[in-house]
């Protein structure tokens, strides 16, 4: 098995989509969206190819933090922690005001990079606009919030 240090974090390439989809998917996670928005996903790779990945759907000055997935026999390495804080990284280089977060699993992992539960009511109409917001969770599903920019 490759190690940490043949991995490499990079945006996302058209020719990703196929790889990246079928991470989503075995994940069950959502994949619409995806091929609109691949150039605004990162992923980790290394020789045998994608081993994890996240997303950002950008709407005006929000951003929508899409899943992240990692394969499972990478999983415990913190690929998915150092793909979340890139990707918030890049969102906050492009001025993007706040984030938000639509899931049903992760509640409890995304209080470590800032994001805190919210309603749905109070998520910006461009966010709530999207696939990903109105289809791909179930109205149950937790809304986090983080704040980029006072």
């Amino acid at each position: 098995m490759s190690t940490l240090q043949s991995l490499e974090i990079r945006p996302a390439a058209a020719d990703d989509l196929d790889p990246v989809r079928t991470l989503l998917a075995d994940n069950d996670l959502p994949t619409s969206g995806v091929a609109e928005s691949i150039g605004d996903f990162l992923v980790a790779a290394d020789d045998s190819g994608i081993v994890g990945v996240v997303g950002m759907e950008y709407c005006g000055s929000y951003g929508l933090l899409r899943s992240t997935a990692v394969r499972p026999e990478w999983r415990g390495r913190g690929i998915a922690r150092q793909l979340v804080e890139r990707i918030i990284a890049k969102a906050e280089s492009r001025g993007v005001r706040s984030l938000y977060h639509h899931t049903t699993t992760t509640e409890t992992y995304f209080p470590s990079f800032g994001f805190e539960a919210t309603t749905r009511d109070a998520v910006p109409s461009e966010i709530q606009a999207t696939d990903e917001f109105r289809e791909a969770c179930p109205a149950s599903a937790a809304v986090m919030c983080r704040r980029c920019v006072a």
